[in-house]
């Protein structure tokens, strides 16, 4: 079992770069295909970007194609957001998810097939 706690959520304003970080505890972060998903009062969650267990592999929702990206130090035993040229319309709160039963070189956009989730954290994008 792992746990996952995000943080660097905040307020920040259109067209800044902001960074998420999401500690995994309990087993080497290694272990788990790692995504990040996100979700606004109201509406479903929304996958947003996901990295493969080893190989690098990874894989972006195409709403923040090209402006976020993923990685992942497993020696830390954490997973990175780095979201550049925010948007208001990317004001969610942002979760952390991993699981241990994808392949290792594999990535999903479900949430259901993550089994480990984060508290969340929220960030906002004034405009």
């Amino acid at each position: 079992q792992v746990q996952l706690v995000e943080s660097g959520g905040g307020l920040v304003q259109a067209g800044d770069s902001h960074r998420l970080s999401c500690v995994a505890s309990g087993r080497t972060a290694s272990s788990y295909t790692m995504a990040w998903f996100r979700q606004v009062s109201g509406k479903e969650r929304e996958f947003v970007a996901a990295v493969s267990r080893i190989g690098g592999r990874t894989d972006y929702a195409d709403s923040v194609k090209g402006r976020f990206t993923i990685s992942r130090d497993n020696a830390k035993n954490t997973v990175y957001l780095q979201m550049n040229s925010l948007e208001p319309e990317d004001t969610a709160v942002y979760y952390c998810a991993a699981d241990e039963r994808l392949g290792l070189l594999r990535t999903s956009p479900r949430g259901r097939e993550y089994h480990y989730w984060g508290q969340g954290t929220q960030v906002t994008v004034s405009s």
